[in-house]
């Protein structure tokens, strides 16, 4: 699936999880906590993201716990 305003693919939790090395319980806590917000949520309740914005977020987390 691909985002029509941006052409950057929308990826699945376990996308995610699997470029960071994490498990998708991982990344469902990190929604839970507003670490990380998906770009869409189908109507079934999954979380699509965007690789740029997933890595924005983490990096803002990480400078916010300095």
């Amino acid at each position: 699936m691909t985002d029509p305003r941006t052409d950057e693919p929308l990826i699945t939790s376990g996308e995610v999880a699997r470029r960071l090395g994490v498990t998708t319980g991982a990344i469902g806590a990190w929604v839970r906590q507003g670490v990380l917000t998906p770009a869409f949520r189908t109507p079934g309740g999954r979380n699509r993201f965007r690789w740029s914005e997933v890595q924005e977020q983490l990096r803002a987390a990480r400078e916010g716990d300095r």
